[in-house]
């Protein structure tokens, strides 16, 4: 930064700045963590020499943050992908089963929403499609901010409802799917090649609840890249032209993830993660009767509480499921 021309050069400047900033969101709270550490010995230290039943209860409180404090960076460190530190574009699709189904995608786009409003994330919504009775037949998030990715990366894959049917006139108990696929976000500077022979671009009318401020335009876009099949879409405008835009980022972002895991030599592209939504292949299960329990099936975690799961509280899941895996946070 204090070359002479540093500011000359607007590209090497932001790169620079944004590598500065990742940096010092390391660097801060470890410095923060360390001076909490030392106030607490000599915390301690007097109260050894000089019990003090104010100064017991004020050192128990700063262990307590300071604990918080901990486990917040350890997340942190179990992120070192190539694309953890991106946010994330995250699609939710409904299994077979019809309105019930349906109803679950909502309740999983809601409780996405919210564990991205509780760490501080910006979200919007790209594509929503609403079911015929209830709930949606697809969504699209952008979640952005820190690592957004690198922690959603643990929702991939699909999850099963177990609930007493409200829809259901005698009250029997459901079981019902959807699946969770997560992408990076990708920026102008990562290059992806796509051929406009090999689209197809579809236009319609934007869909909202109740359709009161629903475009009456086909401003709505999908976008289907032929040779792979991905197809996204997008209707968060009323401009088609942005809905385009928006469209192709989020087309970008897909055909990205799948040039990783072909450079990464998987066995199958990531198209071929999408398993079939049903029995057999969850990886998480949400009961909610006879008994209240969720159970992430990778790593054998179980929570009882299950309103505060749907309430976005989804970080115990995240931290076992990147301790298992052994990710590494990038530095």
């Amino acid at each position: 930064m204090v070359e002479p021309d540093f500011w000359g050069r607007p590209e090497r400047a932001r790169e620079v700045m944004e590598e500065s900033t990742r940096l010092k969101g390391w660097l801060e709270p470890w410095s923060k963590l360390d001076a909490k550490t030392r106030e607490l010995l000599e915390m301690a230290e007097l109260l050894k020499e000089e019990p003090d039943e104010g100064l017991e209860e004020e050192w128990n409180r700063e262990l307590a943050t300071g604990t918080s404090d901990v486990d917040a960076l350890e997340l942190r460190t179990m992120l070192q992908g190539e694309n953890d530190h991106r946010g994330a574009i995250l699609t939710i699709h409904p299994g077979a089963g019809g309105t019930e189904s349906q109803d679950w995608a909502e309740m999983l786009l809601r409780m996405y929403g919210r564990w991205a409003e509780r760490h501080g994330y910006q979200v919007e919504i790209l594509d929503r499609q609403p079911g015929e009775e209830a709930g949606i037949k697809s969504a699209a998030l952008e979640i952005s901010g820190p690592s957004a990715y690198g922690f959603l990366k643990a929702e991939k894959g699909i999850h099963r409802l177990v609930r007493i049917s409200p829809f259901d006139s005698q009250s029997r108990r459901h079981t019902s799917f959807a699946s969770v696929f997560v992408y990076p976000e990708v920026d102008d500077e990562v290059e992806i090649e796509i051929d406009d022979k090999e689209l197809r671009i579809d236009t319609y009318r934007s869909s909202g609840a109740g359709g009161q401020h629903v475009n009456k335009t086909d401003s709505a876009v999908r976008i289907t890249h032929l040779p792979t099949g991905i197809a996204v879409s997008c209707q968060k405008e009323r401009s088609q032209h942005k809905n385009k835009a928006t469209a192709m980022k989020m087309l970008r972002a897909a055909l990205y993830e799948r040039a990783q895991a072909e450079k990464e030599k998987e066995r199958e592209v990531v198209e071929a993660e999408k398993t079939d939504i049903a029995w057999g292949n969850q990886i998480r299960s949400y009961v909610f009767q006879p008994y209240t329990m969720v159970n992430d099936h990778r790593t054998e975690l179980k929570v009882t509480d299950v309103g505060r799961v749907m309430d976005g509280d989804l970080d115990p899941f995240i931290r076992a499921y990147l301790k298992q895996t052994g990710a590494k946070v990038r530095t």
